[in-house]
């Protein structure tokens, strides 16, 4: 039988040691708030255009820290997807704040922006969007809505690292934004993530909430001679062993983006045959929207197809994998939440969606075995 084809490895590049090797000597500590930090940071800051970026644990720690800093009240309400990762709700969940979901678009898998206003209330505080996959909303329009109605809008950029949406980057439009370095994402510490800061006027508390409630960043700053606990906050730094691991990859992530591309493209090339046939449907990316090629999924005709396409694959030594419950209807989502409107496509295309391996170090000649064990399924 051929070797596996995981579904994901994290990227290496190989400099990763190197770099661990530094941080691990550096005599100033590896706790957080190091050199390596410090780097990573500012390569946001050149990348996306903003003044203040923290980094963090996980994506996790920076939404909880901007549901923090809405100062939510118990019945509050955030606008999203359900079509998102648990985290994007649990959130603000956990700091008062009711989820309201609403439909997807299905070409992109993205919220529906014709939706929003319709699911807006007295109670509404924020609207939360996701870039599935790293292609972008419509944020012209979104961004409209949110200053119509004086809403706080923040981005979900898990997944969107150098994506971009009419040549601006993601993570530049909303007040916040937050970004992911877990394993599965094109750049990686393992665990970790950050938090955008476009409204200045957040900046000052954000510190606070992620340095665990103290005013220790202006004590690093020489701006007191002392530092203490002045507001709630949690140990939300990241380590800087995670930011070492990680600069070694947004270091080089224009190599990282140009190996992913070519593999996104062999998939797509590939099984355009299919589509065409109408057997499977293939990502969609709007003219203005410039993805990062973190994901690519084909859509079957139903779930049952789908099960037997990842049996099929699995038998050849490959591995797929769905994404997605919808949160709506999970027991998290019934408790806590709320769906308005309705849902017609939320669920029936997240039960088409299966995802194809895609990773750096993914040998482009397996991305090809990929493609012929797709059409032998479909030819049966």
């Amino acid at each position: 039988m051929n070797n596996p084809i995981y579904f994901n490895r994290p990227a290496f590049l190989g400099k990763e040691f190197a770099y661990l090797s530094e941080a691990i000597t550096n005599l100033t500590g590896i706790s957080g708030n190091g050199v390596f930090v410090k780097r990573c940071e500012e390569w946001f800051k050149q990348n996306i255009g903003c003044d203040k970026v923290l980094l963090t644990g996980s994506c996790t720690h920076a939404l909880e820290i901007i549901a923090l800093l809405l100062n939510l009240e118990k019945g509050d309400e955030i606008i999203m997807p359900s079509y998102t990762f648990v985290s994007t709700a649990n959130a603000f969940v956990l700091h008062g704040g009711k989820p309201v979901f609403v439909d997807i678009n299905p070409l992109t898998m993205n919220i529906d922006e014709t939706l929003i206003e319709n699911a807006i209330t007295d109670k509404t505080k924020a609207i939360v969007i996701m870039h599935y996959g790293g292609v972008s909303c419509d944020m012209e329009k979104i961004i409209g809505i949110a200053k119509k109605h004086n809403l706080i809008l923040i981005e979900d950029a898990a997944q969107a690292v150098k994506s971009s949406y009419k040549n601006k980057p993601l993570g530049s439009f909303g007040d916040f934004a937050t970004f992911s370095f877990h394993e599965t994402k094109n750049y990686t510490s393992g665990e970790g993530g950050a938090l955008i800061i476009n409204n200045k006027n957040y900046t000052e508390r954000a510190e606070i909430i992620h340095q665990k409630g103290t005013n220790r960043n202006r004590f690093l700053r020489g701006q007191v001679d002392k530092y203490t606990w002045v507001d709630v906050g949690s140990s939300y730094v990241m380590s800087e062993l995670n930011a070492a691991y990680l600069y070694a990859q947004l270091e080089d992530s224009d190599k990282i983006d140009k190996k992913r591309r070519e593999i996104w493209d062999i998939y797509n090339e590939g099984l355009q045959e299919l589509a065409k046939q109408k057997k499977v449907e293939l990502p969609f990316a709007p003219s203005e929207c410039k993805h990062n090629s973190h994901i690519f999924f084909i859509k079957t005709k139903d779930i049952d197809e789908r099960s037997e396409l990842i049996d099929f694959m699995k038998s050849k030594n490959i591995y797929t994998v769905f994404h997605y419950v919808p949160l709506h209807s999970s027991p998290g989502g019934l408790k806590y939440a709320k769906f308005t409107g309705e849902d017609n496509y939320t669920t029936i295309e997240s039960e088409r969606l299966l995802r194809l391996p895609l990773f750096y170090n993914m040998e482009l000649s397996d991305t090809k075995r990929v493609v012929d064990a797709v059409k032998e399924f479909y030819k049966k």
